[in-house]
């Protein structure tokens, strides 16, 4: 937009050549030439010029007409190699879409794609199932098996290992009632072992069953405990004195504990050692009778067509 004024010319103008809006005063009149005698410039040809850029554009103008014809022909090529092709391409089904025929090996045969079962595997056995029932409880069973070594160690207390004993007159290794519930349950066995560590002395009895069911209900029913095993080193003890007696059952097996001081002295309640003696007793062998349920549970897991 002009706000008065000349316009400024927007191209070059040739000398002598008329203003397009008419000649226009000089704009800063009685001023003298600043460059007095100087020749004017030369002035280009713009004629010319405009001549050349039209020839310029009609050759652009055909090359690219040519270059569009060359493409045509390319593409009409790659066209057809397509078709060509396209007759070794994988079988197309009846609606026209390719059907795949899974990678090809080196003779040609299709590769199969992988397939997956939707069965889950089995859950691995459970230890307790083997040692629940005599029927599945196939390992050996031995107090050395049961109660390894000449010593074991609980929690960095350390007991030595006396008399063990195996019979099959459940009633003749218990004391009091326990004897009596023992037989009318079933017990097949009773296993034991003792051990002392700082007069302190522990006999532990393994009662076997043929099911979990008659193990439980010894245990539940038990009244006296088991006998005192002495020998190998230890001497009698809880004999005519009070001692701790404790009963417990994992699967097929009900474990008994008696322990007390090897001089005869009474056990109360205030006798810590003998509690923690029973304790770990009782611990160590529900470890081992677990670990014969994990032994044959691992095997079965390894063994063909389990």
């Amino acid at each position: 937009m002009s706000f008065g004024g000349p316009q400024w010319p927007q191209e070059p103008q040739q000398q002598g050549q008329q203003q397009p809006f008419g000649q226009q005063p000089n704009p800063f009149p009685g001023a003298q030439d600043p460059f007095p005698g100087a020749q004017a410039p030369h002035t280009p040809d713009w004629g010319a010029l405009a001549d050349a850029s039209a020839g310029a554009r009609r050759r652009k103008r055909w090359l690219m007409i040519g270059g569009g014809a060359l493409a045509t022909v390319a593409v009409g090529a790659i066209v057809a190699t397509a078709v060509v092709s396209g007759n070794d391409t994988p079988t197309a089904g009846k609606n026209g879409t390719v059907t795949p025929t899974g990678s090809a090996t080196a003779g040609g045969t299709p590769t199969p794609a992988p397939t997956f079962s939707s069965v889950a595997p089995p859950p691995p056995p459970n230890p307790k199932d083997f040692i629940s029932n005599e029927k599945k409880d196939k390992a050996p069973l031995s107090a050395e098996g049961l109660f390894p070594g000449k010593k074991l160690t609980m929690s960095g207390r350390a007991y030595t290992k006396g008399a063990t004993s195996s019979t099959t007159n459940c009633a003749s290794v218990a004391q009091g009632a326990l004897g009596s519930v023992l037989k009318k349950n079933g017990c097949d066995r009773v296993i034991r072992a003792t051990y002392v560590k700082d007069g302190v002395a522990i006999t532990v009895g393994v009662a076997v069953f043929s099911t979990e069911a008659e193990a439980l209900k010894a245990k539940n029913q038990a009244s006296g405990g088991i006998a005192p095993l002495a020998g190998s080193g230890v001497k009698e003890f809880c004999r005519a004195t009070v001692c701790l007696r404790r009963a417990n059952s994992i699967g097929r097996y009900a474990y008994f504990t008696q322990a007390g001081f090897t001089n005869g002295k009474k056990v109360t309640t205030g006798d810590k050692a003998v509690f923690q003696a029973s304790d770990d007793l009782a611990t160590f062998t529900f470890n081992q009778i677990y670990a014969r349920g994990r032994s044959q549970a691992s095997a079965a897991a390894g063994a063909p067509g389990e």
